[in-house]
């Protein structure tokens, strides 16, 4: 095996942006009622990097969240993780030798490791993969792209899963950049709501867990509006409060609430972990929408992140192009107006500890591609 997992303390995980690979993370999930585990690996910079010539060792490490389907089945899950990304032609080989490494230290019980990479898909910088108009068609056929990624492996087990849990598209904003430049690359048309909102009033505020009920009143909203499912209040209540200050890799979570004369019109949960500012949820009312309250929200997000010293803004969850009948198209043409790169991740892997056990539940995998609120 290429590489040598050892088992870790959660407290141990390693400073990262990558909210979802953190111990705060993890708390989360603890909280939540979820079992999570952490490992170590160590493997040659030559086994991922082909230009690499020198034998050096590189240690990186992972946050696994166990699912459990009943009381005798369940799925390893990492959500974003691994975080170190190798050369592409190096990739399958990679998960191959990491998922046999970890399956002796998974329970016996476990029938898949799941991998929701957030390495830039292989596809993403292949001129056939966009129109004349430099849009994204999007990636091949599942078998192609299992054709690709096990092309280097030695038992072709890796598998395209049915559908991505976390978002794989999403849109990066460079934080290094003052604020009149990052101003100026906007589309007008955003730059003009921002301050349109702010000549009708929208002041911006971060509140506190003990306000938690002006965020769900405007996600009850969204909810209906957009109608997707609407999680209970204690799943934010979690998210606001956990803590995991005595770690390596904690982060600090802001209810950020748009309001004119004190009458809530959006409302945001920003992550900074490491230094990245996440968009991690986001809500608004029915009513008053021509106030323009979510643009200020999210133009002072990035302030609040940068002023945390942040050097990107993560906004996490677009549709994969401009197509007007993709359900995610409305965050696409919001999000895409101030500007930032659109970044395409390689989404869900599967790789089956269990193969016909693994064949019977993705056959029954419910396909729900939802608001990725997991």
């Amino acid at each position: 095996m290429i590489a040598n997992i050892e088992d870790k303390e959660i407290k141990d995980i390693y400073k990262t942006s990558i909210i979802q690979q953190t111990a705060f993370w993890s708390e989360v999930k603890k909280l939540q009622g979820v079992q999570t585990e952490a490992f170590n690996f160590r493997v040659k910079s030559t086994d991922l990097f082909a230009e690499e010539k020198e034998e050096t060792y590189i240690i990186g490490d992972l946050l696994i969240i166990l699912q459990y389907l009943d009381t005798d089945h369940c799925i390893a899950y990492v959500p974003y993780g691994p975080e170190i990304e190798p050369d592409a032609e190096n990739q399958g080989y990679f998960l191959e030798q990491l998922s046999e490494s970890l399956r002796h230290f998974l329970p016996k019980s476990c029938i898949m490791i799941r991998y929701d990479l957030s390495w830039e898909s292989q596809w993403a910088k292949e001129d056939d993969c966009y129109d004349i108009h430099g849009n994204w068609i999007g990636v091949p056929e599942k078998r192609i792209q299992e054709l690709r990624l096990n092309y280097s492996t030695e038992n072709w087990n890796l598998r395209k899963a049915n559908t991505d849990i976390l978002p794989s598209n999403t849109i990066f904003m460079d934080l290094r950049l003052d604020e009149d430049y990052l101003l100026a690359n906007m589309k007008s048309k955003t730059r003009y709501n921002i301050n349109l909102s702010m000549r009708k009033g929208v002041q911006i505020r971060s509140l506190g867990i003990e306000h938690l009920d002006i965020w769900y009143e405007l996600y009850r909203q969204t909810a209906q509006r957009n109608n997707f499912f609407l999680h209970d209040i204690n799943y934010f209540r979690i998210v606001l409060s956990a803590r995991a200050n005595d770690t390596q890799s904690p982060a600090q979570v802001y209810l950020l609430v748009a309001e004119v004369e004190e009458k809530p019109l959006a409302a945001m949960f920003l992550v900074v972990s490491g230094n990245r500012g996440t968009y991690l949820y986001g809500a608004s009312a029915t009513a008053n929408r021509n106030y323009m309250a979510t643009y200020a929200l999210q133009w002072r997000a990035m302030q609040v992140a940068k002023e945390k010293g942040c050097t990107e803004y993560d906004f996490f969850g677009i549709a994969p192009q401009a197509d007007e009948s993709h359900p995610m198209y409305g965050l696409y043409r919001f999000k895409s107006g101030f500007g930032g790169k659109i970044y395409h991740r390689m989404g869900c892997w599967d790789y089956p500890l269990n193969k016909e056990k693994y064949n019977y539940y993705a056959s029954m995998e419910f396909k729900n591609q939802g608001y990725h609120l997991s």
